[in-house]
């Protein structure tokens, strides 16, 4: 009797609506869960004495990454290697294309010398390095294209030279240049309270989503870098779209390009780096396939774009224009992959 109660509900979110809302509440989950993990840690952080430079540059820098890092650990390590490639590789075309276009389009972005000087070389050469490491047959001549062990931890030590790079620059001066929102000061067992259920809203949204996309990906044939480079690249990159459109709606446009860079290096580093050492222990290889190659070579494309646009009219600025110019970049692409992978 009680089962048969149950059984509408069971059908229906085994249906295709049914899937779809648990995606969506997975992405809330997923998104509320890394800012209180971002509150909470920052609280804490602040109360044992860290400086907000620190803080802002490590915890609330990684806790827009959080989303990506989740997904990609449940997705490594049931074997959906496209799933966490392709989401990567996706949530830097939206961040590069979609969200840097809007931020632009908002409010014209002006460009710090530090980004362009240190943020967009380093995010090129983590390009460089990720082709690379995962092209084994193209450059090493081996059977198979493999994130392995090794390759992992240079993504996981040139994320620690950044990291390193950010901190020596910002000790080379006053703290107070370095824009932020004030860190709010909790009790300690507030912090605590809200790192534990920041943890469990992104374990279980990272559950829920991934799940939920993969089985819908099966039911159409689509494959899991498809929807990696799709609904869980736009899903997991809302943080820096909230981020960015907020910053240039208060005409701190500025801090868009910085945060959009800056997750960019976070993605490839450090979340493929932890992702490939996670898949590793759990004995799941991370496969690379060979079509995302054009992923990357349109990412490429992306940031020689940025550092174009930077020597064009006014120095060092996007302009809506150029805003314009990388969404319909991004819209054609997208329709080409559409045609070409479904």
């Amino acid at each position: 009797m009680a089962m048969a109660f149950f059984e509408p509900v069971l059908s229906f979110f085994g249906s295709i609506l049914g899937m779809v809302l648990l995606i969506l509440g997975g992405f809330l989950a997923l998104i509320k869960g890394a800012d209180m993990l971002v509150v909470g840690a920052s609280s804490l952080a602040k109360r044992l004495r860290v400086p907000d430079l620190a803080i802002g540059l490590t915890v609330v820098a990684m806790g827009t990454s959080a989303p990506e890092l989740v997904v990609n650990i449940v997705s490594g390590t049931d074997g959906l290697s496209g799933v966490v490639f392709g989401n990567i590789i996706g949530s830097n075309l939206f961040n590069t294309f979609i969200i840097l276009g809007l931020a632009s389009i908002i409010y014209p972005i002006d460009v710090e010398k530090d980004v362009l000087k240190r943020d967009i070389p380093f995010s090129l050469l983590s390009l460089v390095v990720l082709y690379i490491l995962v092209n084994d047959q193209l450059i090493f001549g081996r059977d198979t294209n493999t994130l392995g062990f090794y390759d992992s931890l240079i993504l996981l030590f040139l994320f620690c030279g950044f990291l390193w790079l950010t901190f020596r620059k910002f000790k080379q001066g006053p703290e107070e240049d370095v824009e932020g929102d004030e860190i709010e000061l909790k009790k300690t067992w507030v912090s605590t309270v809200l790192i534990l259920l920041g943890i469990t809203g992104l374990v279980l949204g990272g559950n829920l989503v991934v799940n939920n996309s993969v089985a819908i990906a099966r039911q159409f044939d689509i494959s899991d870098d498809v929807i990696g480079l799709t609904i869980l690249a736009v899903g997991t990159s809302l943080p820096e779209l909230a981020t960015s459109c907020v910053a240039a709606f208060q005409r701190k446009a500025d801090l868009a390009v910085g945060n959009i860079v800056g997750s960019n290096i976070f993605n490839i580093l450090l979340v493929l780096g932890t992702s490939g050492i996670v898949s590793y222990k759990a004995g799941v290889p991370l496969d690379f396939m060979v079509r995302l190659n054009q992923d990357l070579y349109f990412f490429l494309l992306g940031m020689i774009l940025l550092i174009l646009f930077m020597f064009t009219f006014k120095s060092r600025k996007v302009d809506r224009w150029e805003g314009f110019i990388f969404i319909l970049a991004f819209l054609g692409y997208s329709y080409f992959i559409i045609l070409d992978r479904l």
